[in-house]
Formats: C-alpha cells, structure tokens, sequence
C-alpha cells in the first residue's frame, strides 16, 4: 500500500475528519458509483444506516450533515462552509436532495437517516451503509462504507481483507512499514527521511509539485491559526463553550507593548496557535487534517513555533517538517491506527504530537536517529489517551487537549535532541504497544461519548 504525506495531510472542514469528511467523501463516492453503473436516474429514494461510534457521536461531530452534503456531490476541500447552513436548510424544509447535484430524490432526514445507537459493522466503528430504491420500493444496491480516521475510507469488501486505503497498484521506490525499515532504508542510500520521503512523493508529482503543494498546505493551516484568532462568541452545539483565542492573543499583544514577558510565555503562544485552529474545527471551519480534525491544532502550532521562534526559519525547512512528520503518520497508519473510534485519543492527538515532534526535530538539525527518538517520547506519554468528548463534540476536552499535544512535541523534540539517539524504547514499540492498547481499551472510551467525561460532567 502507498500513502502519500498529502493523504496524511488534507484540507477539509470541521469538526471531525473521521464523522464528517469520511461519511462525505463515501456518500460523494457511493453516489459516483451509482452514475457509473448508470443508476442514478433510476432512483426515487436513498436511505443512511449509521453505525457504532458513527451512531453514538453522530449528531455532535456533523456525520448527518456530513452525509447529505457528499450525496449532494459536495467535497470536504471543496465546499465553503460558510454555505452549509443554508444547503441543509433548503433539504430539510424541501424534503429533497439532488443527488450528484442533478438527480432528484425525496429525503425526509428522520425516516431516511437513521442513527443505529446499539448496531456496530464488523470491521471497524465507524459503519455507514447506503441503500438507494427505485419508485416502486425494490432496492437498487446497496453499499457499505467504514470510516478509518484522518478521512480515509474503505469499503467493506476492502475491510474484508484486512486492508486500509492507499494505492493498492502503486509502486513506491522506497516503501517501508516499520521505523527499522525506514532507518535502514535511509542508511543503506545515504538519505535523510527527508530525502526518502521526497523521492517516494516524486512518484507521484514532481519535485516542485511537492514543495509548493505542501507549502499551500501549510497556508491553509497559517490561514486557520489567524482566523481563529479573530473570531468571538459561542461555538454551536450547546455546550456553550465560549471561544477563547482572541482574548489570549489581545492578553499576550498587551504584554509584549507593556514588556511583560515571562519564561513560559512561549508556552502560551504555542497554546494560542492550537487553540485558535481547533476552534476553528469545533465551529466546522476549513482546517487541514493532521492527521485528522480532531488532532488538527498539534502541528500547524509546532510549525509556527519553529516559525516565530526559531532564528533562520524558513519555507524550506516547513517543507522539510511536513515530509519527515509524514513519514511518521505512515508509520501508524501501516502499524495501528489514527482513528480514535478504534484507538481512543493516542490515535489523535498522540499521532499529531509523534508527527510534530518528528517534524520539529528534523527542521532543529536532528538526525534520523534522533528523530524517531523524538517520535517515540511523543507517543509513549500519550499511550492510553482515552477519547471521551461530552455531548458528542469536538470540544471537551479535544479542543486544550490540541495545546497539551503542541507542547508535549516541543518537548520530546527537544528531550530527542539532547540525546545521542540511542534509546532503550523502539517507535515500533511504542507503535506496536499504542496497537494493543487500543484493541484492549474499553469502547466506552473510543469516540463513543458513553464513558469518562463524557458521562462525568453535565452537558448543561
């Protein structure tokens, strides 16, 4: 299988890449199939099964929403989401959706969604299945999709054999699976991870292509971090969480004019860049999933660290972070898993604070050695991170849980590149313990909203 740092890394909408730009790219995908097997005319009605953790935090992370806008023929990147309220409205009070934008069906969302609390699928959480029906009432076809974290799908046959999305065909110079292998592979060639990363992305586009793609997504994340500092008032949901970044920013401006600094100040800056895009997510902003939407503040927070703080910073370096922190999200995504569903919160934010600690040590002069050092202490005190958001939202406690993963980066980082590189805990370990956990981790503390805080607090 062949991932690309640009699956690691895509522009989407919030709040959740696994419940709302999964479920929009497989109900985008199913409706293609449906014109390429020359159906879509021929359908009068389609109807939604959510299933598991898609069910049980549905509502809260947009999945209903999600669902209607991909049948619509909507794309996460593609989308503004400034018109979303009003294309959800128009379904609603219309009772019809034009599939692929063109077909029209009838859609009454409360007989034709359906939230299936106490169903799961049987290969991952995150089911969805979509069933389309001729005017007679005879189904058509019927698909099933699984959601597999950071906006990746596979469908069920897929899921059968043990698989998650990639390139199935495509053939990388360098493939590796394991940390060992990528060390070994950049010893014997005389690479960095850098180098091995940019050759096996050049499989794909050119040279160029990479570097300025990967810099447009790094504006995209710049973009976010200063939207989100200028926005107030009341994210949605109800839990009345009051958006807290541009407050921060004014406090900190005020004490730089005043010259009020303190030892930990950066700490709060790093804190203020994660806070703002996670912010941002929760109100179902554009973000770019890192890897996923839930973990979307760690590494645009840890760049902008690198880029305000560290003298000589420049746009190569950032393109430098981004392939070794993808080389990183590979490594999970082949050894365990970056759905939270399956892994809880370590599948998240702990992959986010391994790829930025990764990232950071590389662009810092680190070498291959000390970067999967730097990895593996990121991940490693993160192992057992439960994912237990109250009401279902991106919110509690996934939004200061972004600042807490920024500042753990800088710190395994910094604890790597004070070593030699050598350490007694291998990142395969470490992966191949996060794995185990996961697997044994109760399911009320997997995206699931039925334990820990989730259940603990009061939503009002």
């Amino acid at each position: 299988m062949a991932i690309s740092t640009f699956n690691l890394f895509s522009i989407g909408m919030g709040p959740s890449s696994s419940h709302t730009v999964g479920p929009m790219r497989a109900a985008k995908l199913f409706v293609e199939l449906l014109k390429k097997n020359d159906l879509l005319e021929k359908i009068s009605r389609v109807k939604v099964d959510l299933y598991g953790s898609l069910a049980l935090t549905g509502k809260g992370h947009a999945t209903d929403i999600a669902v209607m806008l991909g049948l619509s023929g909507e794309t996460p990147e593609g989308i503004d989401p400034n018109t979303v309220t009003g294309k959800i409205k128009k379904i609603a009070n219309e009772k019809i959706l034009m599939l692929l934008g063109s077909q029209k069906v009838h859609f009454d969302e409360s007989k034709d969604l359906l939230f299936h609390y106490d169903k799961q699928l049987p290969y991952h959480p995150n089911g969805m299945r979509f069933t389309v029906y001729n005017e007679q009432g005879k189904e058509l076809t019927s698909q099933v999709y699984y959601s597999v974290g950071g906006g990746f799908i596979i469908d069920h046959d897929t899921a059968s054999k043990d698989k998650t999305l990639g390139d199935e065909e495509h053939k990388l110079p360098y493939p590796f699976k394991t940390a060992d292998e990528l060390l070994k592979l950049c010893r014997e060639n005389n690479f960095t991870i850098t180098q091995l990363m940019m050759e096996n992305e050049k499989s794909w586009r050119s040279e160029q292509e990479v570097h300025d793609g990967l810099l447009d997504i790094w504006h995209v994340m710049e973009a976010c971090i200063e939207r989100g500092c200028q926005q107030e008032g009341v994210l949605p949901g109800g839990l009345n969480v009051r958006r807290r970044a541009k407050s921060i920013l004014s406090h900190l401006e005020d004490q730089k004019k005043k010259n009020k600094t303190h030892a930990a100040e950066v700490m709060e800056w790093v804190s203020l860049w994660a806070l703002a895009v996670n912010e941002e997510n929760a109100a179902g902003g554009r973000v770019v999933t890192a890897p996923t939407n839930g973990s979307a503040g760690v590494i645009p927070a840890v760049m902008k660290y690198y880029k305000e703080f560290i003298e000589g910073a420049n746009d190569e370096a950032l393109v430098t972070f981004m392939l070794n922190a993808g080389a990183i999200g590979i490594l999970y995504k082949e050894g365990a898993s970056i759905s939270a569903a399956e892994m809880g919160c370590m599948g998240e934010v702990g992959v986010a604070c391994s790829m930025a600690a990764a990232g950071l040590t590389a662009v810092l002069g680190g070498t291959i050695e000390q970067i999967e050092n730097a990895a593996e202490i990121g991940m490693e005190h993160n192992l057992g991170l439960t994912c237990d958001p109250i009401k279902g939202l991106v919110q509690i406690p996934c939004i200061e849980r972004n600042t807490m993963g920024a500042i753990k980066a800088i710190n395994a980082a910094l604890l790597a590149l004070r070593g030699d590189g050598l350490h007694r805990v291998s990142l395969d370990q470490v992966i191949a313990t996060m794995r185990a956990t996961g697997h044994d981790m109760k399911a009320i503390y997997k995206e699931t909203s039925l334990g820990g805080l989730a259940v603990n607090v009061p939503e009002c």
